[in-house]
């Protein structure tokens, strides 16, 4: 078992022991501030009563911190190279299985039968830059079992997650993302608390997955690609957004949807609420119904 694994003389000794390399491929940098651990376990309000599932443990930073925290946790780390390191950093856990795979490939369902059966767990990450956004989605649209996810991210992204209408931020990541989850920023996190430093500021960000949708739709589909249609062309009105877009709409269509949803053709898509959102996504799903 080798201690102190935030500090950057620990990480350089773990690097020439297993003549381990940074892959800029897998976006790796290691947690070396102490106090980002903290705040994260605080923050995702795990317990000894909580299991956690943890995609990209690394060298086993926040590994150890979640296994002294809960009751079970599960670390799927796409890097064959560092398993040897995890076993000699985090091996001593009992409550600690080690997964080397890519989340991104994995059958969640299988893995959720196998590691949890009926225990929701909450999904702990420093996830890599490259893959955020596929990683998140994944998850919220295969309605994966999870309770929260608490997730280190790129600042820019945390921003267009928390984004409300009208804002240079807000988008169809804002839309989806509010959609599954009701969001709130946990803490900001310097470049200087990683090893090697990255070239942007990130974010701890928590979603707590939502029990029921926001809103009522006529059909989920067909709300995900108004949204799509309504951010696709940003300095278009809607009017021209919607006619010839993912939905196929002519302009009569796109013109008779946004009346019946009582927004003006000039509205851009970026002004609108979910409410909004669905209450043209219902108009356009009943139009397409009756062609």
């Amino acid at each position: 078992m080798i201690d102190r694994l935030t500090s950057p003389k620990t990480i350089k000794y773990i690097m020439e022991k297993y003549n381990f390399q940074f892959s800029k491929r897998f976006g790796q940098n290691f947690i070396i501030d102490e106090n980002v651990l903290d705040r994260i376990v605080d923050g995702a309000g795990i317990t000894k009563e909580d299991h956690v599932l943890e995609i990209g443990p690394g060298i086993g930073v926040m590994t150890n911190a979640l296994c002294e925290a809960s009751g079970k946790v599960v670390s799927v780390e796409i890097d064959r190279s560092l398993i040897p390191v995890l076993d000699e950093t985090v091996g001593h856990h009992d409550n600690l299985t080690i997964i080397c795979d890519d989340i991104l490939k994995v059958d969640l369902k299988a893995l959720f039968e196998t590691h949890f059966k009926e225990k929701s767990p909450k999904l702990v990450a420093n996830l890599p830059y490259y893959v955020t956004t596929p990683i998140i989605m994944k998850f919220l649209e295969e309605r994966v079992p999870v309770t929260d996810l608490v997730i280190m991210i790129q600042k820019e992204v945390a921003d267009r997650i928390m984004a409300s209408p009208s804002t240079k931020d807000y988008g169809a990541l804002s839309v989806a993302v509010q959609y599954f989850t009701e969001p709130s920023i946990v803490t900001r996190v310097s470049r200087g608390s990683f090893m090697p430093s990255p070239n942007v500021d990130s974010t701890v960000i928590r979603l707590n997955v939502r029990k029921a949708p926001p809103v009522e739709l006529l059909d989920e589909k067909t709300f995900f690609s108004t949204v799509k249609d309504g951010f696709g062309k940003r300095r278009k009105t809607l009017l021209n957004a919607l006619t010839g877009g993912f939905l196929g709409l002519d302009r009569d269509e796109a013109r008779k949807a946004l009346a019946i949803a009582e927004i003006e053709e000039r509205t851009r898509g970026e002004a609108l609420g979910m409410e909004e959102f669905a209450r043209l996504s219902n108009a356009i799903f009943t139009i397409k119904k009756g062609r």
